[in-house]
């Protein structure tokens, strides 16, 4: 077998990155996503190209923080593990796939060969998780009328209430973050995260019931493909009563009456009761993700 080549693209050469087949159908789920050439690598053999990865980035970022597309030809693994092995960055690789993958003889095959060869080059997968994807034609969810919701300005009020939330959370992102910094870290992560969307911090709602007891907060946002569910949290002593329900269609709701045509969301998929609250406010799953992060040893 023939040396291997592994290079980032750039403008003149940018087309090589679309010269292999694309059967988990990733360019149909980032058509709104706009990769910088100079995040792009190759990975040529005989000047074809066998594996290939683009890291995404906001606008403005000086470095990408997620791996979202990356495929290896057949036979081809070990081409694609060296070519994340070397890469500059060591950021989260999203995994898309199509719903059901694992059911489906080809989407498996080729799901398969990337987690092997992203496994190969030292990461670990952290977590799978549903994205959902609602439209008008899904119909508004009805709301219940239990919570008020209202706006607060002090950052640090949903400072507290996220490391209430995260105290005791399913949220595979968050228990990396604590187990890594705290509680402080989790919160933290999602403060930014927030702060960092495309929407005004004025959407930012508490919820209480009609007796004035908090019950959690909801954060309708626009990120980069546009209007999504940013963040529903419901505090641990409030669990049991279906609240998430209620502040996910009191996000919808907040988005649609901006004009929304389509509202993302994402949930883990061990995140039983929260899948189960996107089923009944009508949001459809449109595909799968896996999460892998680099892991203590990451090969290189």
């Amino acid at each position: 077998m023939t040396d291997l080549v592994i290079r980032a693209l750039d403008e003149s050469d940018a087309h090589l990155f679309d010269s292999l087949p694309d059967p988990l159908g990733v360019g149909r789920a980032l058509a709104h996503a706009v990769h910088r050439p100079e995040w792009k690598r190759v990975a040529l053999r005989d000047g074809r190209v066998v594996a290939r990865a683009a890291w995404w980035g906001r606008p403005g970022d000086l470095e990408p923080f997620t791996i979202n597309w990356f495929d290896v030809a057949e036979g081809e693994e070990e081409a694609g593990a060296e070519l994340l092995r070397t890469a500059p960055y060591r950021v989260e690789y999203q995994l898309i796939l199509p719903r059901n993958w694992r059911e489906d003889p080809e989407a498996h095959a080729a799901g398969q060969a990337r987690l092997r060869a992203a496994e190969a080059a030292g990461m670990r997968v952290l977590v799978e998780r549903y994205q959902y994807r609602w439209t008008p034609e899904c119909g508004l969810p009805a709301r219940p009328g239990r919570l008020v919701f209202r706006p607060e300005p002090d950052d640090e009020v949903f400072f507290r209430l996220l490391r209430r939330i995260h105290s005791a959370t399913l949220d595979a992102h968050a228990l990396l973050d604590i187990e890594e910094g705290g509680l402080d870290r989790a919160a933290q992560a999602e403060l930014d995260y927030f702060r960092a969307c495309d929407s005004p911090r004025e959407w930012w709602r508490l919820a209480h019931t009609a007796d004035g007891e908090p019950v959690g907060l909801h954060v309708p946002a626009r990120i980069h493909a546009g209007p999504c569910v940013g963040f529903i949290g419901v505090l641990p002593e409030q669990r049991g009563h279906g609240y998430a329900y209620d502040l996910l269609a009191e996000c919808t709701h907040t988005l649609a009456e901006q004009g929304a045509e389509h509202i993302l969301a994402a949930t883990d998929q061990g995140n039983f009761p929260m899948a189960a609250q996107f089923a009944r406010a009508g949001y459809p799953i449109v595909d799968e993700r896996v999460h892998l992060v680099p892991g203590p040893d990451d090969g290189r």
